[in-house]
């Protein structure tokens, strides 16, 4: 789980350490920049899926919601066991656990991703430590998804990351040789595998789309490559299977360094971030693929993580002495900060956003001040 984590967001796992020890067991992977702001009083609903565990590094990650209000995301209990959970718009939780998921430390569920008509994907490690993707339909059922060329062993499988509303999925597999291959499996259950062009083949080398939001509507995803070299690299395929790769300007090429795309909206805007030697950048890549880099004022350091259509971006940065918070830059480029009552201020606490939907409802979790996640909700 740690080496998935570390494919797809390498330097989050790196920096967030112990406030991101959760999601580290959870993931095993041309506007101007102007002033900041702080929002008077933003809603913010904290999201504590029952059964979470709330010893140090259990908790609740709040993923996204849909256009119905259905909530999702996932939780690890006080035996370190993992378990996806649906919230309905009444409030109501129902706890999604796939069959066949070990019950062991560090096994279970993690649902990664709802669409409009309520279908949720994910992935689940099973008593061996194999992973296998899932879709959960609406009325509960599962399917489990294996990808041609998944490997058996432990730590390998099948990952299951985005649906968009046609019910196409996006996800990553890890082989017999530990090399990360991306796919897209179409509503009919036929898989198209896919490499972006100089991706790797050693271990924890090669392609896979972005978590949450890296699929839109149409069928274009984003994510990230890494090559010979450990580099990270960001790519977007267009719905044909047409692949292009991008760099941000200043991106560093040392191993662990580069760019990373994160979220795509339904005009092809991708959100995302890049690392040089020194710390992390947000990013900004345009339909026509131009690439906008910003830093929220102050900061260490910045990550955007999500893009909603009308192209605010939701994300997070640390400032010095590295505790973290929540931003929103809008279309404009005017960023909010915010901080989610309850979170903790030291070192690797804070607040962490995943997502933004279309109604500018931000989701995604806060560290409190003795190490356990909380979900959020924040709505403007």
């Amino acid at each position: 789980m740690t080496n998935h984590i570390a494919f797809y967001q390498f330097c989050s796992a790196v920096r967030r350490k112990g406030a991101l020890a959760l999601c580290l067991a959870l993931c095993v992977l041309g506007l101007g920049l102007s002033g900041s702001a702080h929002e008077p009083r933003p809603s913010i609903t904290t999201i504590d899926a029952p059964g979470a565990g709330t010893a140090a590094s259990q908790g609740t990650v709040a993923d996204g919601d849909n256009a119905r209000g259905a909530i999702m995301g996932y939780y690890l209990d006080g035996s370190n066991v993992l378990h996806g959970f649906l919230r309905a718009p009444d409030g109501r939780f129902t706890t999604i656990d796939a069959p066949g998921a070990g019950t062991a430390a560090n096994q279970g569920t993690v649902a990664n991703a709802l669409n409009t008509e309520g279908a949720i994907v994910g992935y689940y490690t099973d008593a061996s430590n194999v992973n296998h993707g899932f879709l959960r339909a609406p009325d509960g059922r599962f399917t489990r998804i294996e990808a041609p060329g998944a490997g058996t062993s432990g730590g390998q499988g099948t990952f299951a990351m985005d649906i968009n509303p046609a019910g196409t999925i996006a996800g990553a597999y890890l082989d017999e040789s530990y090399v990360f291959h991306g796919f897209q499996r179409a509503p009919d259950g036929r898989f198209t595998t896919y490499e972006a062009p100089g991706a790797g083949t050693a271990a924890y080398q090669g392609t896979g789309p972005a978590s949450f939001s890296g699929l839109n509507p149409a069928g274009a995803v984003t994510g990230n490559y890494v090559d010979a070299s450990y580099v990270v690299h960001g790519f977007v395929r267009a719905p044909d299977g047409w692949i292009t790769t991008f760099d941000a300007p200043g991106a560093g090429t040392g191993a662990s360094q580069g760019t990373w795309g994160t979220s795509i909206n339904p005009a092809g805007a991708i959100a995302g971030y890049y690392c040089d030697a020194t710390t992390c950048h947000g990013l900004l890549r345009a339909p026509d693929a131009a690439i906008t880099t910003f830093d929220v004022p102050g900061a260490q350091g910045s990550e955007a993580d999500s893009i909603n259509p009308e192209g605010a971006i939701a994300g997070c940065y640390w400032d010095a002495s590295n505790v973290y918070h929540g931003f929103i830059r809008a279309r404009d480029g005017a960023i909010t900060t915010f901080d989610a009552p309850g979170a903790g201020t030291a070192a690797w606490e804070g607040t962490f956003p995943w997502s933004n939907d279309p109604a500018g409802r931000t989701f995604g979790y806060y560290i409190d001040t003795s190490g356990v996640a909380h979900g959020f909700m924040r709505t403007p």
